[in-house]
């Protein structure tokens, strides 16, 4: 349905979307976003908005989460799932550490569900959902 060229763009944004957080850059990681879009946080706070996201961020990047490093497991192994060829699901994995070893609890591990869009030619995410990766019953992930 969708072509490479649009599979390594998808890419390329989850790479400006990782690139913009270890920058903290607010106002760079809510370019990755359309401007309607819907972002959930692991802890079920809904952002409404490339702005509020945009914004958000930009606090967190300036405070709780100053230093902080995005390890996206997303850099190589995104596999889009094309809906249309403008309009693509993708799962991404990856971990942020704190600027503080002695405060990062190693168990930030999030897993998310994006929606991307193919607007004017540009890919954007559409919707966000960000959870924690939990055990599976019976120890597995």
């Amino acid at each position: 349905m969708a072509n490479r060229e649009d599979a390594e763009a998808i890419q390329a944004l989850f790479a400006k979307l990782t690139d913009s957080w270890n920058k903290g850059d607010g106002a760079a990681y809510g370019d990755c976003f359309t401007e309607d879009a819907d972002y959930v946080t692991f802890a079920g706070q809904h952002l409404k908005g490339r702005e509020q996201i945009a914004n958000t961020h930009e606090w967190l990047f300036n405070g709780p989460l100053k230093g902080s490093v995005l390890e996206s497991r997303a850099a190589s192994g995104l596999q889009p799932r094309f809906i249309t060829p403008d309009v693509a699901i993708v799962h991404a994995i990856g971990e942020v550490r704190l600027a503080n070893p002695s405060e990062d609890p190693n168990d930030r591990g999030s897993i998310n569900t994006n929606v991307a869009v193919k607007r004017n030619g540009e890919w954007k995410l559409t919707a966000f959902h960000n959870c924690r990766i939990q055990e599976m019953p019976g120890g597995k992930r």
